[in-house]
């Protein structure tokens, strides 16, 4: 009988071991796949954003080309274009080397599940081969009726039910294990599958990358070859640049100034009405017989309210000429509209940034630098044009060589919207953001683009750093 309880303590040991072993598997492995799984999103969901980006340029490409010869329009499709490609690439190595990790934890659980496996096959059968020897019911019997106690009898009787438990139990954990392994082993047969794929895809992509960079040189040496008439429309699209300035600034400098005298004029009249009731208070204190304290300290309380009202007037005029005086309302709206910084909608639905803020150099001509005072979003021509965020309409104008031009005040904020075909709102036009406000217009080039401003008094801003990243 010293066999068997040596033979059943090490089945016991075993199915701990089993079960510890499930219980780590169970939190182990998951929390890993679960990892994985959310760098696996991150990436999906980043190849989608850059997949529908790249379906965008190639719309507008697609209009750009159509006409015979070559324009700027193009280039600037065809360079936002290799930008996009070449990120999808990168994106397809991220996925490969991603796959590569997946697939060496899949091998590495895959090993340890067929050695567990290995290990409770082979305990199960020293199960079976000790239960052999112990078969017959005369053994079983003797077994318990050889107890030296009634208490002994029953704990034999135990031992061999939970024996019997125990072999159901091997048996199901085996099959358990032997499931799971299958399971894994699938899944490194597709997960090579996936490698496969997204190595073709890669290659492919490359290869059109490599097409879109020859339609690139072919696009900047037909451009170049036209070089006076280059340089000629760039002197053009700087002058309706200087105007399209100049247009903003008289604008902004006459809400500033329009601003500064409405300030005045209410605390004026605030000042003034404060002071009107300090004197009738003093008139009333003059007149009072009875409760002369009480009197006195309505005197001291309308004259403070009036020296308050006055210091606020001497404020306003003393305040800086070259910002918008603004009221409770406004001063929220400007806040808010500063919070918004990062998060602010695109002005249309689709396109892309073909010309950014600042000063750089020009695309094909050399030694030549443009200045933009903001962004410029190539789209298809049509496109709605959206307000920002909400404000007002201060101006609704025509700029030679610029088209139709909208700005809306936001407090001390102002978006402007340059290069519309058509306008849908008016000046004092109270608008929501996204509140379609006009459509784009398109070029002699056949090229659509809006140009996209942001301004604080009289100061540019970049508003590539005020829009929502996408």
């Amino acid at each position: 009988m010293r066999v068997k309880i040596n033979s059943f303590t090490a089945i016991i040991r075993a199915k701990r071991l089993l079960f510890a072993f499930l219980l780590l598997g169970n939190l182990a492995v998951p929390a890993a796949a679960q990892n994985t799984q959310k760098s696996r999103q991150q990436l999906e969901q980043e190849k989608k954003r850059n997949l529908e980006k790249i379906a965008e340029i190639n719309k507008i490409l697609n209009r750009t080309s159509t006409r015979k010869e070559a324009t700027m329009g193009q280039l600037q499709a065809l360079n936002q274009q290799i930008v996009s490609k070449s990120k999808q690439i990168n994106l397809l190595s991220e996925d490969l080397q991603l796959l590569n990790t997946e697939l060496g934890e899949l091998r590495e659980v895959t090993g340890t599940l067929a050695g567990d496996l290995q290990n409770l096959r082979r305990e199960y059968a020293a199960m079976i081969y000790a239960a052999a020897k112990t078969s017959n019911t005369y053994n079983k019997l003797s077994f318990l009726f050889s107890a030296p106690s009634f208490n002994a009898l029953v704990m034999r009787y135990r031992y061999l039910r939970q024996y019997g438990l125990a072999r159901r139990a091997q048996v199901r954990q085996i099959e358990t294990v032997r499931t799971e392994l299958l399971a894994k082993q699938r899944n490194i047969e597709q997960k090579k599958n996936q490698q496969k794929q997204v190595l073709t895809v890669q290659v492919s992509e490359t290869k059109n990358l490599e097409g879109i960079k020859q339609k690139q040189t072919a696009v900047v040496t037909e451009l170049s070859q036209r070089e006076t008439q280059l340089k000629k429309e760039l002197e053009e699209r700087q002058a309706a640049a200087n105007r399209l300035e100049n247009t903003i600034s008289r604008l902004i400098e006459r809400e500033i100034r329009e601003a500064r005298i409405r300030a005045e004029r209410e605390k004026a009249t605030a000042a003034a009405r404060a002071e009107a009731l300090a004197e009738a208070a003093r008139e009333a204190a003059a007149r009072e017989t009875g409760n002369k304290e009480k009197a006195t300290k309505e005197v001291a309380k309308a004259e403070e309210k009036a020296a308050e009202a006055r210091e606020a007037e001497a404020e306003t005029k003393a305040a800086p000429a070259n910002r918008v005086a603004m009221n409770e309302e406004e001063t929220s709206l400007a806040s808010s509209f500063a919070a918004s910084k990062n998060r602010l909608p695109w002005p249309v639905k689709s396109g892309f940034i073909s010309d950014r803020f600042g000063v750089h150099s020009h695309a094909v001509l050399k030694n030549i630098k443009v200045e933009n005072h903001g962004i410029d979003i190539q789209t298809t021509a049509g496109e709605a044009v959206r307000a920002v965020y909400d404000g007002v309409v201060r101006g609704v104008s025509v700029v030679p060589g610029m088209g139709r031009m909208v700005a809306i005040q936001h407090g001390e904020f102002f978006t402007v919207y340059i290069k519309l075909g058509s306008v849908s709102v008016s000046e004092g036009q109270r608008v929501k953001a996204r509140e379609a406000i006009g459509t784009v217009a398109s070029d002699s080039d056949g090229t659509a683009e809006l140009n996209f401003q942001v301004w604080r008094n009289a100061s540019k801003l970049n508003p590539e750093s005020w829009l929502v990243n996408r």
